[in-house]
């Protein structure tokens, strides 16, 4: 498989993550946490949606891991960064193990609970996914500016791991810390996958 090709899957690929991640966390987990009753009675179909948006995200993460290794196999730093990759991606698959009873639980405890759950196997899931990030930008530093978000991406999603798990307060600055990675995270992960689609694997200086 030739290099434009890949880089194709791999930007295609990247561009699933992003629809299949907002439909699950924007109609389903906000759902639940906003109405945890009330979505559980009325939209459980969307529920299981969700659920199966995680785990095609989490297979479209595998591919994306794999061609980007194969984009860059020369470089050093490539097998490091796609284990740091598949690991983000294993936690993201587990996690959804505590999406799938909400549907026969019956107080809006027990339904936030399991989305705690979640969002804490997840949220480990991205400290990884930061070392993957601060890699590849190292990996791909030949493009322009790209890697500096990506770089910074990484590192606020490690930072706000490590800041949740250890600040006894972090709930008093969670917005501040959500804007820190969402903002750095959209604007590097999304120009480097249209990058990835009209330019990545065009010539042997991609980075």
């Amino acid at each position: 498989m030739n290099m434009r090709m890949l880089s194709v899957i791999a930007g295609a690929c990247y561009l699933g993550i992003f629809f299949l991640a907002i439909y699950a966390n924007f109609f389903v987990l906000e759902a639940l946490i906003k109405d945890p009753l009330g979505t559980v009675a009325n939209s459980q179909q969307h529920i299981r949606l969700g659920g199966m948006a995680f785990l095609l995200a989490a297979v479209f993460d595998v591919i994306v891991a794999w061609a980007l290794l194969e984009l860059y196999k020369s470089n050093q730093l490539s097998l490091i960064s796609t284990y740091f990759r598949l690991i983000h991606a294993a936690l993201m698959g587990a996690a959804v193990f505590a999406l799938i009873p909400i549907i026969g639980l019956t107080t809006s405890d027990e339904i936030l609970a399991q989305v705690d759950t979640f969002n804490t196997i997840w949220l480990i899931g991205l400290f990884f996914f930061g070392f993957h990030l601060i890699l590849l930008a190292r990996i791909v530093k030949g493009i322009r500016v790209i890697p500096y978000i990506l770089g910074l991406a990484g590192t606020m999603y490690i930072l706000d791991t490590t800041a949740h798990f250890s600040a006894a307060n972090y709930a008093e600055y969670a917005d501040i810390f959500l804007m820190m990675v969402a903002l750095p995270a959209l604007l590097g992960e999304m120009s480097f996958t249209l990058w990835l689609l009209i330019k990545g694997g065009r010539s042997a200086g991609d980075g």
